[in-house]
């Protein structure tokens, strides 16, 4: 793969190709079991209760969360290709387990291993397109397609699955052959993917080439030891070089926390607020989430090139403010048409803050050990959808209904106040010239 390729040659390149279908079809996957089948499938059909569900969901979480830095770790030792197939054919074993099994316990470990079967997906695809992007980190537009792919599938997932259902009299059987057909496309879509990644230099550098990196000395005659020998000394030389190069200001920590936090107060609670509080019925909250998730979704590439020509400052600042502000005013007002307007008025500033975000943090990945590095930032970003969901439920039952959003108004603003002075100062030190 090569690498310091111009923002608009990025998104024609084969890697891009595939890695931009590979999150398409995995997040329509995904979109579907979690939005629209699992939970009705789980409660309705095989008649588990609540309880048992939300231990499955986050199962499903943390297995995403907890193996996207060794997965970003192992994109770079035996390259994208085999570690996005290998874990996408444990997310096809997931989907037949969830056809053929039918307890509570069966269902679990399915979803924990769905989510390691997509753990790879996002450091994949920001190690690949920091690489390609070269120094300058022009990648704000292939970041904004990135982002249109993510939510594009996770939406087509629902609302196709939602529509088979409806046309088969609720055939499940039909829906989950459906999705492993899709599980079996992405597979084959991901065997696109390059092997090795390939620096500037033209070597392979940040990868493994002949099972070893330059430098290190293994032993000359290999026995059955060796392959353990080598995974430790790797691992070991990696979280050195990490611990070593990663020089970011300490900000960037609770930032990316954040950053994520926002979206897990405001998950588990947006529906019930909108049919109990502002009596909105299921029609006009199909067309609501079209209203703001769609101009996010066009708004994404357009404000990606922008990115690209004017950098990450302005629509950080301008997308975390406007985003506060648009969220306390959705707390407080009741009218349906105001109600709409502050809806598309959030989908826009969501769609300033992720491609100029992903750019920004790209721009604090040292080259050594981006796919690591991608993967811990990621990891840590995800931590708040775990925390997020708890404290909003808490703010819901203990406080009152409009107090998780003004909450998530509260750490959008503090956000914009971190993004000012990581802008500022994003290193703890200057960085090496």
């Amino acid at each position: 793969m090569q690498t310091d390729i111009k923002p608009a040659k990025i998104l024609r390149s084969p890697f891009f190709i595939a890695m931009w279908l590979t999150l398409f079809l995995v997040e329509i996957i995904k979109g579907a079991l979690l939005v629209a089948v699992l939970p009705v499938y789980m409660d309705n059909i095989l008649g588990l209760s609540a309880g048992v569900i939300g231990v499955a969901f986050a199962l499903q979480y943390l297995g995403d969360n907890l193996f996207r830095a060794p997965s970003g770790w192992a994109a770079e030792r035996i390259g994208f290709r085999a570690t996005m197939v290998t874990a996408l054919i444990c997310m096809l074993i997931a989907v037949i387990m969830i056809l053929f099994l039918k307890s509570a316990f069966g269902l679990s470990m399915a979803c924990l291993i769905l989510g390691i079967g997509t753990s790879p997906l996002w450091p994949c695809a920001m190690t690949g397109v920091t690489a390609m992007s070269g120094p300058q980190n022009k990648n704000g537009t292939a970041m904004g397609a990135l982002e249109m792919a993510a939510l594009g599938g996770t939406g087509l997932g629902p609302v196709g699955m939602n529509w088979i259902l409806e046309r088969t009299g609720h055939d499940y059987r039909m829906i989950f052959l459906i999705l492993i057909g899709c599980a079996i496309l992405v597979i084959l879509v991901a065997m696109i993917l390059p092997g090795r990644v390939v620096t500037q230099e033209g070597h392979t550098g940040e990868g493994v080439k002949d099972g070893k990196r330059a430098g290190q000395k293994y032993p000359a005659k290999p026995n059955v030891f060796t392959p353990f020998v080598r995974l430790q000394k790797s691992v070991k030389l990696t979280l050195h070089r990490v611990r070593t190069t990663l020089n970011v200001n300490p900000l960037v920590y609770p930032a990316l926390f954040m950053q994520s936090f926002v979206i897990g107060l405001l998950s588990p609670v947006i529906t019930l607020y909108t049919r109990t509080d502002l009596n909105i019925s299921p029609n006009l909250y199909s067309l609501l989430l079209i209203a703001g998730g769609g101009i996010t979704v066009i708004a994404l590439l357009p404000v990606g090139k922008m990115v690209d020509r004017f950098g990450t400052k302005p629509f950080l600042n301008i997308g975390f403010l406007m985003a506060a502000a648009s969220l306390f005013a959705f707390s407080a007002i009741t009218s349906i048409p105001v109600v709409f307007g502050i809806v598309m008025l959030v989908g826009v500033s969501y769609a300033m803050i992720l491609p100029a975000w992903n750019t920004f943090v790209a721009t604090l990945i040292p080259k050594g050990e981006r796919g690591a590095i991608w993967g811990f930032f990621l990891t840590l970003q995800g931590s708040g959808m775990v925390v997020g969901p708890i404290v909003s439920g808490l703010l819901w039952d203990h406080i009152s209904h409009p107090s998780p959003f003004i909450a998530s108004a509260i750490v959008m603003a503090g956000l914009a106040v971190v993004h000012f002075v990581l802008a500022r100062k994003p290193f703890r030190t200057a960085p090496a010239a």
